[in-house]
C-alpha cells in the first residue's frame, strides 16, 4: 500500500475498533509548507503557500442522539471526546479536542444545524514541525461536519471556521493562510492568497524545481511561544502608523513615520512590509524557474525572520547557512512556519537535491537535534475521498 492507502486503512480500523461499525464517509485535508510570505497573513498581506501530500483523514458515521463523538488515533489509546450538540460547547483541557469542539461551535454559530456524528481522526502531517497539522485537522473537521450535515460550505467558509476554532478555542492567534492553503490549494501549484479578500490564484511551479522540507527536529507549541506576542506587536505598529493593517504601509511610509515608534515594533513592521514585497517576485521566479532570484528572496526572507522578527534559533540559522552555501544560485532556503523551531523549506533545481542530503548529514554529525530531509509534492485542497 502507498502512504495514503496505509493512512486510510488505519483510520477505518480505528473507527471500527472505537465504534464497532464501519464508517460511512472519509474526508481529507492536507498540511502545507509556506514558500514565502511568513507572519504576514494576520497583517492582511499576500502569501504563497503550497499544500503538501501529507494529510489528516477523518472517518465519519452517523451518531446517536444529539452527541458528537471523536477518537484521535494519533494521541494514545484513551484519546476520546464526546459533547452534546444541543447545549453550549465548552473548551476543555486538550488541544485536539478544542479544534473539533471549536469547529462544531462555529458552524452552529453561523446558523447551521449539525447532525450527530461519530468520527475517527488520523494523520501523517508531522506535529509541531511548522507544516500546519492543526490547520489540516481543523479544515478536515469542518469539511466533514459540512458534508455530513448537508451544508455545502465553500473552501473559504471552511477555512474561516477552522481559523476561528484555532483562535478562540485553542488559543493561537493565527491568521488565515494555513487554513486556506489546506482548503483551497490546487494540485501541482502554489497558492497565491490575498489574506484580506481571500482571493486566490494557482501559481504553476516550474517542472525543473523541487520543494524540500528540512525538519530541524526542534518542536514548538505556538500557544506557549511568542507567536501571540508577535501578532500584538504588529497590531501596535499598525496603530502607530494609523492603518488597518501593516499591509497598508509601504517601505517609504514605514521609514517616514517611524518617529516615536519603539525600535522593536519598527523591526517587526519592517519584516512584514519587506516580506509582502517579496511575494510577487518570488511567484514569478517560481513559475519561471529563476533559481538565482529564488535564492536571493528566500535568503532575504530568512534574515528578516531571524533579525527583525526574531523567530529563528541559532541551530536553524546554522542549518540554513549550510544549505544555502551548498546550493549557491541553484536554489534558496529559509525558515518556514511560525518559527521557534520547526522546518526550513528549500526550493531548488531538482539536480541539486544530492547536495541537500550531504549538508543534512554533515549538520547531523554534531547536532543536538538531528534534522531530517523530505521532499513533498504540491497537493490539492480538502476533499471527500472514496471508501
Amino acid at each position: 500500500m502507498n502512504r495514503r492507502e496505509t493512512l486510510i486503512a488505519r483510520v477505518i480500523a480505528g473507527y471500527r475498533a472505537a465504534y464497532g461499525a464501519d464508517p460511512e464517509q472519509l474526508f481529507a485535508a492536507p498540511g502545507r509548507v509556506n514558500l514565502i510570505g511568513e507572519h504576514v497573513d494576520y497583517n492582511d498581506g499576500f502569501v504563497l503557500p503550497c499544500a503538501i501530500d501529507r494529510e489528516t483523514i477523518i472517518a465519519l458515521g452517523e451518531g446517536d442522539g444529539a452527541q458528537f463523538e471523536a477518537v484521535a488515533l494519533d494521541m494514545g489509546a484513551q484519546a476520546r471526546d464526546s459533547f452534546a450538540l444541543d447545549a453550549p460547547i465548552a473548551r476543555i483541557e486538550g488541544e485536539w479536542q478544542n479544534h473539533l469542539r471549536g469547529v462544531v461551535h462555529f458552524v452552529q454559530a453561523g446558523g447551521y444545524g449539525v447532525r450527530p456524528a461519530r468520527i475517527a481522526v488520523a494523520g501523517d502531517v508531522p506535529i509541531g514541525a511548522g507544516l500546519s497539522s492543526s490547520a489540516s485537522l481543523g479544515v478536515a473537521a469542518a469539511l466533514a461536519v459540512s458534508a455530513h450535515s448537508g451544508l455545502g460550505l465553500n473552501p473559504a467558509q471552511l477555512a474561516r471556521i477552522a481559523q476561528a476554532a484555532e483562535n478562540d478555542f485553542v488559543g493561537c492567534a493565527c491568521g488565515i493562510m494555513d487554513q486556506m492553503a489546506s482548503a483551497a490549494s490546487v494540485a501541482g501549484a502554489a497558492l497565491l492568497l490575498d489574506c484580506r479578500t481571500l482571493a486566490t490564484r494557482a501559481v504553476p511551479i516550474h517542472p525543473d524545481l523541487a520543494i524540500t522540507v528540512i525538519d530541524s527536529g526542534i518542536r514548538r507549541h505556538l500557544t506557549q511561544s511568542a507567536f501571540n506576542q508577535r501578532r500584538a506587536e504588529c497590531e501596535a505598529a499598525a496603530a502607530h502608523y494609523g492603518v488597518a493593517a501593516l499591509r497598508d504601509c509601504d517601505p517609504a511610509q514605514l521609514e517616514a513615520g517611524r518617529g516615536g515608534l519603539d525600535p522593536v515594533l519598527f523591526a517587526r513592521a519592517r519584516h512584514v512590509v519587506s516580506e509582502i514585497g517579496r511575494v510577487a517576485p518570488f511567484a514569478a521566479a517560481l513559475t519561471g524557474g529563476d533559481t538565482a532570484m529564488i535564492a536571493r528572496l528566500l535568503g532575504e526572507g530568512h534574515c528578516s525572520l531571524a533579525e527583525d522578527f526574531a523567530v529563528s534559533l541559532p541551530a536553524l540559522d546554522r542549518l540554513a547557512g549550510l544549505v544555502q552555501a551548498a546550493l549557491g544560485t541553484a536554489g534558496g532556503v529559509r525558515l518556514t512556519g511560525a518559527g521557534f523551531g520547526g522546518c526550513l523549506v528549500a526550493v531548488s533545481q531538482a539536480a541539486a537535491l544530492p547536495a541537500l542530503d550531504e549538508v543534512v548529514a554533515r549538520y547531523n554529525a554534531d547536532a543536538v537535534q538531528p534534522a531530517r530531509i523530505e521532499g513533498f509534492r504540491p497537493a490539492g485542497g480538502a476533499a471527500r475521498i472514496g471508501l
